[in-house]
C-alpha cells in the first residue's frame, strides 16, 4: 500500500549530527540503533542540508552481506579494475575518485556490514579529515574495528538513536492517517511497535490492508488483532530464518502462549532450547509476582511465527501447551482465559465447566469480543440457562442487542431455579432497558420475576435491579426504597449490592444526599470482583456525579481513573467509559478542550447500540463543553443526538438535557432565552427531587444575569450537601444585589473549589459590578481574573464573559438582539425566539444603531462580529 510517510521531528538528533559534520570537534557521526528506527532517514536529512548549505558533495554507499566478501566491496564501483590486485593501490584510487569534486560528505548506511578494506579506508578518510562522514550502525551486531575506531577514537560523534515515543508515535501515525488516533489504539500500536519507526509504518499499513484499522467519527481506530505486512514479515523472517529448529520450536510455543511460565516451557521445548532462544536475544524472562516468565524480545515476532504456521499445526501446538497448562493449578482469572483460549482452537477437547468460567473471567475484565468467543464455546457445548446469560451479557454491550434478547427468550422462567431466574432475569431486563430502550417491557419482565421470587437472596437481587431501573425512569424515591434494605442487609449477595449501589447511589446524588451517595459507593466498590467489567462503571459514574455535585473535584478526578490496564482492543468499550467519567470531570472542572478530546474519543469508541445509555450523558456533557468555549453549532448537534435518544428509559436525564439547551441558547448569545431554559430546567429537576440539578440550573440562571433565584438557592444550600452548593448561593445572593466585592469573593471561592468556569463568570460579572460602581481599579482587577480564569478554561465564552470583553454602552437586550442578528437571524425571528413582537426588536435594533454609531443591522452585525473576535483574543 502506497502512503506518503511523514518525517516526525528529531530536532535534537538532527541538530547535534549538523554540528558535528560542520564543526571542528568531529568530522561527522555515527548513528547507532535497531534496525527501523530511522537512522538512514535522519543521515539522510543531515547530509541534505549540509550539501544544500555549503554546497558539498555528497556520496552514498550501503554495506550489505553480499558485498561483505568483496575488498572495497561498496566503493568498487568507483574504481577501475587494473587496480584490483593491489590493495594500496586499490585504497588510493578510491580515496581519489570519493575526493575528486572537492569538499566531501560521505554517508555510510550499515556500516556494520562494510568489509576490512572499506572499513580501513572509512577510518583514513576520518583520521586525515580528508572527508566529512555520517555513517549508520545497527545496534547489538558484531563491528569492524575499523569502525569501531571512528568513534572510539573521537573521530565521529556517536548517537544513539533510541526509538520513538509515544508522542512522536502518535504524531507519525496520525500525520499520516490525516486524523485523530484513538488513544486506546495509539497505546496498543506503540507497544507492539516498539517506537520503531519502520514497524510502526507496516502496522499501520497491515491494518489499513486488514480492514482492523478504520476511521469512526473522525477518529481511527483499531480493532482487532495488529496486522503486519508482507514486507515486514518478509524482513523479520530473514531473523527467523537463521534460527535453528529447536529455537524457532520455542518461538511457536510462545505465539500461542505468551507469556508463559518458564517451567511450563522448559517442560515443552527443554531447557537447552529455551537457553539458546535468550542467547540469541529473541526471548526475554521476567519475574513477575514470583514467577519467571518468557516473553519474546519483540511483540511483532509473534506474528511473524503466526503467518508460518498452518491451521494443522498451530492446533497441535495449542493442544501440547493445552494439555502440560491444564495439569497446573489456576492461580487467576488470566491462567483460565489463556487455558481456554488455547483449547478452543485446538486438537483437544475441554469441558463446559472451563468456556463458562473463562466467559465470566473474559466479561468481568471487560474484554467482551473474548467473553462472547468462551460463552458461545459453552452454548454449543450444550451449556443451559447460564451459558446463554453469560452469551447475552457479553452481546448486549456490544450491540447485538436483538440476538441478546433472543438468546434468553427461549427459556421458560417457570422451568428456572430462582438463582437461574435471578441472573436471566437481571440480563434480560437491563437488555431491555438500556441497550433496547424499551422501559415498558422491561417493567413486565421485571414485574413477572419479582412475582417468581421467594428465597431473600434472590428477593434481594432483584430488588436492587428495581432500583436501578427506577433511577434511569426518573423515580428517585423509589430507587432509594428499593436499594435501601439491600444496603442494610450485611449478607446480600454481590449482585443486589451492586445494583442497589448504583440505582439508589446515583438517586441519592441527583438528590443532593452526596454523603450518603458516596457511602453506597464504597459498599459497591467492595463487591466490584464478582461484577462484570462495564457494569462497574455504571456505578462509579453515580460516584462521580455525587463528587462533582458536592465540590470534591480532586476526589472525583481519582474515582474516574479507571482500574484497568488496556492491554487489548477487545476492551475499548471499558476505554470509551473511562474517558467519559474523565470527560465528565474535566467538564466540572472546567477543562473544556481536554475534556471535549475525552468525550468525542469515548462516543467514538460506544458506537455500538449496547452503549446507547452511555452515551446520552456523555452527549450532554459535551454539549455543555461545546457551549461553554461558544461553539453553539456543535452543541446543538450533540444535544439533537441525545434528544433523539430519549425516552422513559432514560428520562433521569431530562433536566440536565435542559440545562444542556440553556448553555446551547447563551453560545448562541440569547441570555433571555437561555435563563428560560434554566429555570424551566430547576422546575422539572424539583418535581422529580433531583436537588443536586436544581440547584445547577438555578446557578446557571445566575450567571447567565437572573436576579431571581438567590432565595430558592439558599433553601437548597439547607439540604444538598457539599460545599458548591454553598459557594452557588452565595453568588446568586451576589448577581442579584450587583455586589462586586461578594462576586469577587464567589470567584475566588470557586477557583479554591476547582470549578473555573464558574469563576470566571463570577470574575466577570464582578467587573461588570464595578464598572457599574465606577470603581475603576476592580473592575481591572476583577476583569484581568475573569480573562486569567477563560484562558484557563481553554478560552470559555459565556454571557459574562463576553459582557465584560466588550464593553459596548447597550442594555443587556440591545445586546442579545445584536447577538442574534450576527448569527443571522431575521427581525421575524429574533422576535419568535425572543417571544416579543417584531416592532419592539426593531426599536432595540434602532436605539442599538443610534449608540453604537452605524446605520444597519448588516454594519451593527460586522461591529458586533469584531468585538466578539478582540474578547476572544483577550481571554485566549
Amino acid at each position: 500500500m502506497a502512503r506518503n510517510w511523514p518525517m516526525v521531528e528529531r530536532e535534537h538528533e538532527l541538530e547535534t549530527i549538523t554540528a558535528a559534520l560542520t564543526g571542528n570537534d568531529f568530522v561527522g557521526a555515527v548513528l547507532t540503533g535497531d534496525a527501523g528506527v530511522g537512522k538512514t532517514t535522519l543521515a539522510r536529512l543531515a547530509t541534505g542540508a549540509v550539501g544544500a548549505a555549503n554546497g558539498s558533495k555528497i556520496r552514498w554507499v550501503a554495506g550489505t552481506e553480499s558485498a561483505r566478501s568483496i575488498p572495497l566491496g561498496v566503493f568498487a564501483h568507483m574504481v577501475g579494475v587494473s587496480a584490483a590486485h593491489d590493495p594500496v593501490t586499490f585504497m588510493a584510487a578510491a580515496r581519489e575518485a570519493l575526493l575528486a569534486d572537492g569538499h566531501t560528505v560521505i554517508g555510510v548506511d550499515d556500516a556494520h556490514l562494510l568489509d576490512q578494506l572499506s572499513a580501513t579506508l572509512l577510518l583514513q578518510l576520518a583520521i586525515d579529515k580528508a572527508a566529512r562522514v555520517v555513517a549508520t550502525v545497527r545496534s547489538g551486531v558484531p563491528v569492524p574495528d575499523a569502525v569501531t575506531s571512528l568513534w572510539k577514537d573521537g573521530h565521529l560523534l556517536r548517537i544513539d538513536l533510541s526509538p520513538f515515543t509515544q508522542r512522536q508515535s502518535v504524531e507519525l501515525v496520525e500525520n499520516m492517517l490525516g486524523g485523530q488516533l484513538e488513544g486506546l489504539s495509539a497505546n496498543l500500536m506503540w507497544e507492539s511497535s516498539g517506537g520503531n519507526a519502520l514497524f510502526l509504518r507496516h502496522l499501520v499499513e497491515g491494518a489499513l490492508e486488514a480492514g482492523s484499522l478504520r476511521q469512526v467519527k473522525g477518529v481511527w481506530q483499531l480493532r482487532g488483532r495488529a496486522a503486519v505486512t508482507s514486507e515486514l514479515a518478509a524482513l523479520l523472517e530473514d531473523r527467523v530464518e537463521q534460527l535453528p529448529g529447536t529455537v524457532l520450536r520455542v518461538l511457536e510455543l510462545l505465539t500461542f502462549c505468551e507469556p508463559i511460565d518458564l517451567d511450563v516451557l522448559s517442560e515443552i521445548a527443554g531447557e537447552e532450547a529455551v537457553e539458546a532462544a535468550e542467547s540469541r536475544g529473541v526471548i526475554r524472562i521476567a519475574e513477575h509476582d514470583h514467577q519467571l516468565l518468557v516473553r519474546y524480545n519483540h511483540p511483532l515476532f509473534g506474528e511473524v511465527i503466526r503467518r508460518r504456521l498452518g491451521i494443522a499445526s498451530a492446533r497441535r501446538l495449542r493442544g501440547r501447551l493445552y494439555s502440560s497448562l491444564k495439569e497446573r493449578p489456576i492461580n487467576s482469572a488470566s491462567d483460565r482465559i489463556r487455558l481456554a483460549e488455547l483449547a478452543l482452537d485446538s486438537d483437544k477437547s475441554a469441558d463446559l465447566e472451563l468456556f463458562e468460567a473463562a466467559a465470566a473471567d473474559a466479561i468481568g475484565l471487560a474484554n467482551l469480543p473474548l467473553g462472547e468467543r468462551f460463552a458461545r464455546a459453552a452454548v454449543e457445548r450444550r451449556g443451559g440457562v447460564e451459558a446463554a446469560d453469560l452469551l447475552a451479557r457479553a452481546l448486549l454491550w456490544q450491540g447485538h442487542r436483538i440476538e441478546a434478547e433472543r438468546t434468553l427468550a427461549v427459556f421458560d422462567p417457570d422451568l428456572l431455579d430462582e438463582v437461574q431466574l435471578a441472573r436471566w432475569g437481571s440480563t434480560r431486563v437491563s437488555n431491555l432497558l438500556w441497550s433496547m430502550g424499551d422501559a415498558d417491557r422491561a417493567d413486565e419482565v421485571l414485574t413477572s420475576v419479582r412475582s417468581r421470587a421467594t428465597h431473600p437472596k434472590v428477593v434481594a437481587t432483584l430488588d436492587g435491579l428495581a432500583s436501578a431501573c427506577a433511577v434511569n425512569e426518573n423515580k428517585l424515591e423509589e430507587a432509594v426504597a428499593c436499594a435501601e434494605p439491600v444496603m442494610a442487609a450485611p449478607d446480600a449477595p454481590p449482585w443486589a449490592v451492586w445494583w442497589a449501589a448504583f440505582g439508589g447511589g446515583l438517586a441519592l446524588a441527583l438528590m443532593g444526599r452526596g454523603d450518603a451517595a458516596r457511602r453506597y459507593a464504597a459498599r459497591g466498590h467492595a463487591v466490584e470482583s464478582h461484577i462484570d467489567g462495564l457494569n462497574q462503571f455504571m456505578s462509579t459514574h453515580a460516584e462521580v456525579l455525587a463528587l462533582t455535585f458536592t465540590g470534591d473535584i480532586d476526589a472525583a478526578r481519582r474515582c474516574a481513573s479507571s482500574p484497568y490496564t488496556y492491554s487489548s482492543p477487545g476492551q475499548y468499550l471499558a476505554w470509551g467509559m473511562t474517558k467519559i467519567l474523565q470527560g465528565t470531570v474535566d467538564v466540572a472542572q472546567g477543562q473544556f478542550p481536554r475534556g471535549i478530546d475525552n468525550l468525542e474519543q469515548a462516543l467514538a469508541a460506544l458506537t455500538t447500540e449496547g452503549a446507547a445509555a452511555w452515551m446520552f450523558p456523555a452527549r450532554l456533557r459535551l454539549a455543555e463543553a461545546y457551549s461553554a468555549l461558544g461553539r453553539a453549532g456543535e452543541a446543538a448537534e450533540s444535544i439533537a443526538a441525545a434528544a433523539e435518544r430519549g425516552g422513559r428509559h432514560s428520562a433521569v436525564y431530562e433536566p440536565q438535557l435542559e440545562i444542556a439547551r440553556s448553555w446551547q441558547a447563551a453560545a448562541e448569545g440569547t441570555a433571555t432565552p437561555a435563563i428560560r431554559l434554566a429555570l424551566g430546567a430547576a422546575d422539572a429537576a424539583a418535581r422529580a427531587q433531583q436537588h443536586a440539578i436544581e440547584a445547577m440550573a438555578l446557578h446557571t440562571a445566575a450567571r447567565f444575569g437572573d436576579t431571581s433565584v438567590a432565595g430558592r438557592l439558599a433553601d437548597l444550600a439547607a439540604r444538598v450537601d457539599g460545599r458548591l452548593v454553598q459557594a452557588q448561593a452565595r453568588h446568586a445572593v451576589a448577581v442579584a444585589a450587583h455586589d462586586g466585592a461578594g462576586l469577587d469573593a464567589a470567584a475566588a471561592e470557586f477557583e479554591r473549589i476547582g470549578v473555573l468556569l464558574s469563576a470566571a463568570d463570577a470574575a466577570a460579572q464582578a467587573a461588570s459590578a464595578h464598572e457599574r460602581a465606577g470603581d475603576r481599579r476592580r473592575l481591572l482587577e476583577s476583569a484581568a481574573a475573569a480573562n486569567r480564569l477563560a484562558a484557563a478554561c481553554g478560552g470559555a465564552s459565556t454571557p459574562a464573559l463576553r459582557q465584560s470583553a466588550q464593553p459596548l454602552p447597550l442594555t443587556s437586550r440591545e445586546r442579545e438582539i445584536a447577538n442574534l442578528v450576527v448569527a443571522g437571524l431575521s427581525n421575524r425571528q429574533i422576535a419568535d425566539r425572543l417571544t416579543v413582537s417584531v416592532r419592539t426588536v426593531e426599536g432595540h435594533l434602532y436605539r442599538a444603531c443610534i449608540k453604537l454609531d452605524v446605520t444597519d443591522r448588516e454594519a451593527l452585525a460586522e461591529l458586533m462580529r469584531s468585538g466578539s473576535s478582540s474578547g476572544k483574543r483577550q481571554g485566549s
